[in-house]
């Protein structure tokens, strides 16, 4: 009989982006990356689409896109985050699933997810409904076919979903082993149940469901034992290993097609476990290679040889929880163990007041989205199709289509904020917020945003306040740090802040402006700003500008033409004010303002300032937090820039007494320590970016560091390297003519090799690889034929090869 192994990875990261802004903001936690999406693109989503196998010298000899040999589904909003800030990964995954189509006899190895990894069996009959609808429309969207199998967020299961699922044409999914609950045959004499509780359903086999419609669903269950080994007992520290590991699964008892088939986090490759990408190419080509079992997919699996069992499955459980789902209820015991000593009995009131949210919310959308959609929650299941494309056009054609009619324009951003509160109002019942320990955790006071969000929405259209109620059932749920008290507490500390309307993005628009050159036409995050008049002045360190314009969010449609006044006194000092614009006589009264500015008349142009917009409560505080960081560096750089020339000219001078003190074992100075590390922490980040770095530079600043006990910025330094290796990498992927570029691209190699810490020069040697497959053929070939510039050329590119770990013929 065949043999079969797949292996499935659930790569999906929480939502992370501002609720208002549509975006990450920076994330402090992830240095030295922006965010901890990038962070973890770094180390697993990325790796896994260019994974390398090496030889016995450790040098690589093939890099594949293991997403094509595998079972992966990848979370919408996740996903999206992808498409635009990461884009070659996004390109990869979607490649992919139609080379594994081209592998596995036409079926993709892409599946779906419900939108954004709400534990289902918690959720309302509509919300199960929208979730599995959005998944498959987002699906359809980016990969350009039907998906033929739905990951459920933590595997958490009930047949209402099952059945949801059918009926939308998905035709399995997969789930934990512990998950079923008795089995028998389809057909055949003996149809009597079998119990197999406790995780004994052999996992080599497809199953059926049968739901109480007379439809089916396809169901595989993973292989526990060998899934908890990839995901938590180490076997991804060697390709071998898990490629044994993976076949022990098969047994000669069996007289079916057997298939072992493992589902994990798809993090496990690369981002839990350092390497682990390595591992799963290496078993996945092993596999492969030895003929002992044959490759597949669930599709092709299932389309072979379709489910011959049927099975009852435990309703209302999950993979992450041996109570049923109540981990995302109640405080069941499941956590994270960090901290013994913390409960999660805030899991339960805090899931309390979003159901109280959510219906309140939604009886009002219903009956107010009545004057506006033919059917207000079909026109919810189809809004995915605006989320997907939020153009002006698409917009249109998607409102009539749910409306019957051209709707006005305060009609228009109406509807728009009961489609986007509903949105949010789903977007609030993410599981991570209830996963790990704690109610002032990131993961938790991001779902608590979607609902400050949906409340700002409701407010907005309903007119009525329904906020105080809902933050007297928050106050219910008690944090374990007690500074941050409560629900409601962190509602306040962290929700309220973030808040943003169209007031506070010309604040942002306004102050921006003094440190940045924006077009008449501009876009801030999910805002669009047309300046309508502005004049901005300077004297010496001082600034100040005023203005009109019109911001319009490109979400909601809303828009309001608003007037700016901001006074930059220099350094971090910055008063701004924002009104809504009220006509030309009003607006000139701030010719008074400037006429004072250019007497020097600070504190005269405060006043007309205050007087003009009643008080002048922004500043660089209101900045969103990237652009906050920007302008901070740019107020900072000029004194950031003298600081270290004085501590450099400080080291320059008294280096020699410092290396004497060392040389008779003299304690180091406080003083001169810090000092040191400052200067040669900058040294060095500024001599791996050059573009031919001097290698004797850099071992005298490692051996300076090395001597002194220096406490090296490593994550810092070695990023400021891989990003200027990249860079030349690509401009010489570009122009590989280029004798310049190869010889930077030299020079840069053979200074990372010298770091005392690792560097991560994947990308430079996927550039490599490019070049080595496209261009050295021809290269070699014109080399032979006795081209000397050829020759030296291919003599060169191979021992550069040499140096990035990769095997040339």
């Amino acid at each position: 009989m065949d043999r079969f192994v797949c292996v499935h990875g659930h790569f999906y990261q929480p939502p992370r982006e501002n609720p208002w802004l549509e975006a990450i903001e920076q994330q402090d936690s992830a240095y030295p990356y922006h965010d901890w999406n990038e962070r973890i693109t770094a180390q697993c989503y990325g790796p896994n689409a260019a994974s390398r196998i090496l030889d016995g010298e450790g040098r690589i000899v093939k890099i594949s896109n293991n997403y094509s040999r595998m079972s992966y589904n990848v979370g919408p909003t996740l996903i999206k985050w992808m498409q635009d800030a990461a884009p070659e990964v996004y390109k990869a995954v979607l490649d992919a699933d139609r080379l594994s189509a081209e592998r596995f006899s036409g079926h993709g190895s892409a599946i779906a997810q419900c939108y954004n990894h709400m534990i289902m069996p918690l959720s309302n009959s509509r919300d199960k409904y929208t979730q599995v609808a959005w998944g498959i429309r987002d699906f359809e969207h980016r990969f350009g076919r039907r998906p033929e199998g739905m990951w459920l967020p933590e595997t958490a299961v009930d047949l209402e979903t099952l059945e949801f699922m059918a009926q939308l044409g998905i035709k399995f999914t997969i789930l934990e082993p512990g998950q079923a609950k008795r089995v028998r045959p389809a057909i055949g004499r003996s149809r009597a149940w079998k119990d197999v509780s406790g995780g004994q359903i052999d996992p080599t086999r497809a199953y059926f469901a049968r739901m109480s419609s007379g439809q089916r669903m396809s169901i595989f269950f993973y292989d526990g034992p060998i899934s908890r080994a990839v995901a938590f007992e180490g076997i991804l520290k060697s390709g071998e290993a898990f490629a044994e590991r993976l076949l022990s699964g098969f047994s000669d008892e069996r007289d079916w097609p057997q298939l072992t088939n493992i589902a994990t986090d798809g993090e496990s490759y690369g981002h839990h476990h350092e390497f682990g990408d390595m591992a799963l190419a290496y078993a996945l080509a092993h596999i492969e290679d030895s003929g002992v079992a044959k490759l597949t997919n669930y599709g092709e699996y299932l389309g072979r040889y379709p489910a011959q069992q049927e099975v009852e499955i435990w309703e209302n459980t999950a993979w992450s929880c041996v109570h049923g789902v109540e981990r995302w209820n109640s405080n069941c015991g499941c956590n994270t163990g960090g901290n013994p000593e913390w409960n999660q009995e805030w899991r339960h009131p805090l899931r309390e007041a979003l159901d109280w949210l959510r219906d309140t919310l939604a009886s009002r959308y219903e009956e107010t989205g009545r004057r506006f959609f033919r059917d207000p929650w079909e026109a919810r299941n189809k809004y995915i199709d605006v989320i997907l494309d939020r153009s002006d056009e698409n917009i249109g054609a998607y409102l009539r289509r749910v409306c019957g009619r051209e709707l006005g324009d305060g009609e228009r951003i109406e509807a728009l904020k009961l489609l986007e509160l509903q949105r949010h109002a789903m977007l609030m019942f993410t599981s991570c917020g209830w996963f790990f320990d704690e109610l002032s955790g990131i993961e938790t006071t991001q779902v608590i945003q979607y609902a400050g969000r949906a409340v700002q929405l409701g407010q907005e259209v309903f007119g009525d306040g329904i906020e105080e109620h809902f933050l007297e059932m928050l106050a219910e749920a008690k944090s374990n740090i007690p500074e941050h008290g409560d629900g409601r507490v962190i509602y306040e500390k962290f929700v309220r802040t973030a808040m943003v309307d169209l007031p506070k993005v010309a604040a942002h628009y306004a102050v921006s402006s003094l440190f940045e050159d924006y077009a008449d036409s501009t876009r801030i995050y999910c805002y669009e700003v047309q300046a309508e008049d502005r004049i901005q002045q300077s004297e010496g360190a001082a600034q100040m500008a005023v203005g009109r314009a019109r911001v319009r969010s490109v979400i909601t449609d809303a828009s309001d033409v608003l007037s700016f006044g901001v006074l930059h006194f220099g350094d971090h000092n910055i008063s701004a004010g924002v009104r809504p614009y009220d006509g030309d006589d009003a607006f000139g009264e701030l010719n008074e303002a400037i006429r004072a500015f250019q007497r020097a008349d600070l504190p005269e142009v405060l006043r007309i300032l205050d007087k003009h917009f009643g008080d002048l409560t922004y500043s660089l505080r209101s900045l969103f937090r990237d652009e906050q960081r920007n302008v901070l560096q740019s107020i900072l750089g000029a004194t950031m820039a003298e600081m270290e020339a004085s501590h450099r000219q400080i080291f320059d001078h008294h280096a020699p007494l410092m290396r004497f003190l060392t040389d008779v074992g003299y304690p180091m100075p406080a003083a001169f320590g810090a000092t040191s590390q400052l200067v040669i922490n900058s040294n060095l980040r500024d001599a791996v970016r050059e573009e031919r770095p001097g290698p004797e530079r850099i071992a005298a600043l490692l051996e300076d560091a090395a001597t002194w006990k220096i406490e090296m910025d490593r994550a810092g330094i070695a990023y400021c390297a891989e990003q200027a290796a990249e860079a030349i990498a690509r401009r010489f992927a570009e122009t590989p003519d280029s004798r310049d570029l190869l010889t930077s691209l030299e020079a840069v190699s053979e200074t990372i090799k010298r770091l005392p810490f690792s560097v991560d020069v994947s990308r430079v040697q996927n550039l490599y690889w490019k070049v080595l497959q496209q261009i050295y053929p021809a290269y070699r070939e014109r080399a032979n034929q006795g081209d000397t510039e050829a020759r030296e050329w291919a003599d060169r590119f191979r021992a550069l090869g040499v140096s990035l770990s990769v095997r040339v013929e």
